[in-house]
């Protein structure tokens, strides 16, 4: 761990990286530059990275701008791995704008506070949950570990001050575990620490999105732990540096309005909107669709009181990897830009921050069990390969008959998604531990989770992929 504290301390405190030998403040009187820093992999921030990069919502945002004013707006986007290295920039004042997770939120205002220049405040959530199913703790193929506590004593793979990790040390507490002395904790990228959990180097991975369903999706891992066990809110935001917010008010209002732009496009396009931004990040869409398809993220950019109290319950994290300043949480919070956003385009913005609804959910006709959906939290969907839309399923058992029906048809299945039965989470059908319970078929996305419901339900048991397909009616 002091290894893994000096290297995180080493990246936030770093004053350049390469590729990155332009001042974010070298603007001129006529032209004016913003530098956005963000994560194409981090599926719950693409409202603020990926997504509003394919589209050119900020740019077309910033041109409008300048047709009036006469002045030219350029806008540099650099890609990282997590958000260490974006909050390094942000403190070195090359990085006006970012995205990232809760913890390294936290990092980022600790760090940014002694610089008045470089000083940031969190402006916007960009993807949230409200149990924090965002980030889970995935284990190889045949693991014995069964739950978080059977990972005492192992290597852990995670990204040091990341949300990953933060849900690592959540996670370790909650199951009476020292997580300083408990397990040792390898300070790693998530590409590393995949390498990593597939060689044997790490027993476990603890990582934030889309790393989990990457893995599992392509068959390297299974989940052990879903965040949604620690039913505390977590969620990804974006930050401004005040003195260029200061500056140039126009640019952080421009990019909250695309921002907007690109929140309702996701939730209005949710799988035109995979597609680009598997195209933006190089990840399989069927993952990315995943986590931004209808009851996976929440993506709402209001910062809203639970978030803001997690964030504050998230402060002793700090302390515990290392030296950073207290952060006064709610005076890194400032929602006087997102709430003139939302005034600007007559929308309510205290209707949207009290409403706690995901506001993209399936909905429909199922066209196999023939009835219309009526429940979120049993509603799945079906993605078949050369479609252009999917199919709604009402509850598990129609969706297990519609992939059946589709194979029969010889049509293949890209992927097929399903809510827990236990905590809701969005999950591939084909990866979850499915229970028979009577007539009806139960998808768990971990084992410890079917595990429980089998010991309080007599009667009941863990059946496999192919018998719960073949068993649906």
């Amino acid at each position: 761990m002091k290894r893994a504290l000096a290297l995180l301390l080493t990246a936030v405190t770093a004053t350049s990286v390469a590729g990155c030998s332009l001042d974010a403040q070298s603007s001129s009187a006529d032209t004016v530059r913003v530098v956005v820093g963000y994560q194409s992999k981090t599926i719950n921030t693409v409202t603020a990275g990926t997504l509003l990069r394919a589209k050119g919502f900020l740019e077309k945002r910033l041109s409008d701008i300048g047709k009036s004013s006469g002045v030219t707006y350029q806008v540099e986007w650099q890609d990282y791995d997590t958000g260490a290295p974006i909050t390094a920039q942000m403190v070195a004042e090359k990085i006006d704008i970012g995205s990232m997770g809760d913890y390294p939120l936290l990092i980022n205002g600790s760090k940014t506070q002694a610089n008045e220049r470089a000083r940031t405040e969190l402006v916007s959530v960009t993807g949230y949950s409200p149990t924090g199913s965002l980030n889970m703790v995935v284990v190889p193929p045949g693991s014995p570990a069964r739950t978080i506590a059977d990972l005492r004593g192992q290597k852990v793979s995670a990204s040091v001050g990341s949300a990953g990790h933060g849900t690592l040390v959540r996670a370790l507490d909650n199951a009476g575990i020292d997580p300083k002395t408990g397990v040792e904790v390898l300070n790693q990228q998530p590409q590393v620490g995949a390498s990593a959990l597939e060689s044997g180097q790490a027993q476990a991975l603890s990582q934030f999105v889309a790393w989990p369903g990457l893995l599992a999706f392509q068959g390297k891992a299974t989940l052990l732990y879903d965040g949604a066990e620690g039913r505390y809110p977590t969620f990804h935001g974006v930050v401004v540096r005040r003195d260029y917010a200061g500056s140039h008010p126009e640019v952080l209002d421009a990019f909250l309005q695309a921002q907007l732009d690109a929140t309702d496009f996701l939730n209005e396009h949710p799988l035109e909107s995979a597609q680009a931004v598997a195209e933006g990040s190089g990840l399989p869409p069927e993952v990315v669709y995943l986590y931004n398809g209808p009851g996976g993220t929440s993506f709402d950019p209001t910062l809203k009181p639970s978030l803001v109290q997690a964030l504050q319950g998230d402060v002793p994290y700090l302390q515990s990897i290392g030296e950073f300043a207290p952060l006064d949480v709610p005076g890194f919070v400032n929602a006087g830009p997102i709430r003139k956003a939302f005034a600007d385009r007559g929308r309510n913005y205290d209707a949207a921050l009290a409403s706690t609804e995901n506001p993209s959910t399936l909905s429909g006709r199922d066209p196999v069990c023939d009835i219309p959906l009526t429940d979120p939290a049993l509603a799945g969907e079906l993605w078949i390969d050369g479609k252009d839309t999917t199919q709604p399923a009402a509850n598990p058992d129609c969706l297990l008959r519609a992939i059946r029906e589709a194979g029969a048809n010889g049509e293949k299945v890209r992927a097929a998604y399903v809510p827990d039965s236990e905590f809701g989470t969005r999950w591939f059908a084909d990866k979850s531990v499915w229970v028979r319970d009577g007539g009806r078929h139960l998808p768990f996305d971990t084992a410890a989770g079917a595990e429980r419901y089998t010991a309080a339900h007599p009667g009941t048991a863990v059946v496999d992929y192919r018998q719960a397909l073949a068993g649906a009616v």
